[in-house]
């Protein structure tokens, strides 16, 4: 890589950051085996053993990041690409990745159709205060 005068490398713009294409980090995929599951809301959580996830020289800078901001708190897929800074396609695929290498799992959010009711809840609150 080469500089340019002003002694930087003109691979990088104070402004936009590195010039790294969100298809590179993925190697050229837009989806993974458990693309499925991760919708915004889904809860991303690290695995116990998931520790030695910086001495995998299979894993890239993101997904140990991905890892790292895991560890301290489960994080949505959503609160993950916000704070990694990468478009929520990226992450839903390095996510996916560490699923699969087994470093994190995925808490998905309760469908809507197995949500109560309120009007039931209502009924039953309702019900009590008439006892």
């Amino acid at each position: 890589m080469s500089a340019d005068g002003q002694g930087r490398s003109h691979w990088f713009d104070d402004e936009a950051g590195p010039v790294v294409r969100p298809y590179a980090m993925t190697r050229g995929r837009t989806t993974s085996a458990a693309q499925h599951r991760l919708d915004l809301i889904a809860v991303v959580v690290t695995e116990p053993h998931a520790d030695d996830a910086e001495a995998d020289s299979s894993l890239s800078p993101e997904h140990v990041d991905i890892v790292g901001l895991c560890r301290e708190a489960p994080q949505s897929v959503a609160e993950l690409s916000s704070e990694l800074n990468l478009p929520i396609g990226v992450v839903r695929v390095l996510v996916g990745d560490l699923v699969d290498a087994e470093f994190v799992h995925v808490n998905r959010p309760v469908p809507p159709a197995e949500l109560v009711d309120e009007s039931i809840l209502r009924d039953v609150i309702n019900g009590l205060r008439a006892l």
